[in-house]
């Protein structure tokens, strides 16, 4: 197996306030989006994809119960998705899993008009942004 790229993300690790929730929703997209159980224990899960994983962990340590995706800190995670298409199918589908959708009145376009994306929240505030792959915009 080759060594990953110098600089690419190694992991990120979030802390949930309820990771049953986190799961069914965090969990649900990822394993969706083509990640795969990494690691799981009592308090957390990670999904691999590459030489990247995710956790999301139940934490003791928790200062509060809810994420603030507009304080210092982690704003959302954005993932790429194949198309148009797959980006709404994962809108609606989302919202069987704790999701809602964000800035409904700008959707697909809330990042601009030359961006096709869908903005979702789950109920514990965190942000996820599916963005389309423009053929065009590859390098």
């Amino acid at each position: 197996m080759t060594p990953p790229t110098h600089g690419v993300l190694h992991h990120v690790e979030i802390w949930v306030p309820d990771l049953p929730r986190a799961i069914n929703s965090l969990g649900w997209l990822l394993e969706t989006l083509g990640y795969t159980v990494f690691q799981s224990w009592d308090s957390g899960r990670s999904w691999q994809l590459g030489p990247t994983y995710l956790v999301l962990e139940q934490s003791p340590a928790l200062t509060d119960d809810r994420h603030d995706r507009c304080r210092p800190g982690l704003n959302h995670l954005a993932f790429h998705v194949e198309d148009a298409a797959t980006v709404e199918a994962l809108a609606v589908e989302a919202t069987q899993h704790g999701w809602r959708l964000l800035f409904p009145d700008l959707h697909p376009h809330a990042g601009g008009e030359e961006h096709y994306a869908a903005y979702l929240e789950n109920e514990d505030g965190f942000e996820i942004e599916l963005v389309a792959i423009n053929p065009a915009n590859r390098g």
